[in-house]
């Protein structure tokens, strides 16, 4: 079993952004199988294993041939999910999605906890994580939350690396 309170009180990037749809509609989109090839502007497949809900498995390749497993942890009918994400068999990190409303607008919020340096005390990783892990991922969370607001807008396919390349997954 994996120690949620000891992981999410490590570092972690987020991203909200007020979203030009429904709940139902955010809902419908993220929680359909093989959701990222319509959003995700660093995906080139997102194969699913075992689809839907709360033991939900699929598989994510980046544009770079990078491939992730992700696996399910919760599942909350408009509400979100989180998950495990990684390479197999290599350390994962844990990801939250929540869709909210605020001053009667619907919000999606994408929150990653990195394994990276996870294990190290937070004095010895903070310049890595303020300084490198954290901009990075705040910049990947904006252009996936940004593909999601596209899609729903557009109803058409994000194009690849539509808000610009990412060192990490382009």
């Amino acid at each position: 079993m994996r120690d949620l309170k000891k992981i999410k009180n490590k570092w972690k990037a987020k991203f909200e952004l007020k979203i030009d749809a429904t709940k139902s509609q955010i809902w419908e989109l993220i929680s359909s199988p093989s959701n990222l090839e319509l959003f995700h502007p660093f995906c080139k497949s997102n194969k699913v294993i075992n689809w839907p809900g709360k033991k939900s498995i699929d598989e994510l390749v980046y544009l770079n041939g990078l491939t992730y497993k992700r696996e399910f942890y919760s599942w909350e009918k408009l509400k979100g999910y989180s998950l495990f994400i990684g390479e197999k068999e290599k350390d994962q990190s844990y990801v939250v999605w929540e869709i909210f409303d605020r001053n009667e607008s619907n919000y999606l919020k994408i929150t990653v906890y990195p394994y990276f340096l996870r294990n190290m005390p937070k004095l010895i990783s903070y310049l890595p994580y303020k300084f490198i892990v954290i901009p990075a991922l705040e910049s990947y969370l904006r252009s996936v939350i940004g593909g999601i607001n596209y899609y729903l807008t557009t109803k058409t396919k994000i194009p690849n690396n539509y808000f610009g390349q990412h060192k990490w997954f382009s």
